[in-house]
């Protein structure tokens, strides 16, 4: 898959999975496109294979008590 169709899939699958989690929750979204990286590159880029990791990420993410 060429580098742009990629990242716009990338793109899509991030603001998909963070649907929920607000633009200024970047640590999140951050954790998440790394992972969704991470997949891409190992070779694994089926559409389902990008959204499990990205919201294996999402559930996993450490979170901050005040």
């Amino acid at each position: 898959m060429p580098h742009a169709e990629m990242a716009v899939l990338l793109q899509a699958v991030l603001d998909e999975v963070c649907a929920e989690i607000p633009l200024s929750d970047t640590t999140t979204r951050e954790r998440v496109s790394a992972r969704l990286n991470d997949i891409a590159r190992s070779g694994r880029c089926s559409v389902d294979d990008l959204k499990r990791a990205g919201r294996d990420a999402l559930i996993r993410a450490p979170t901050m008590w005040p």
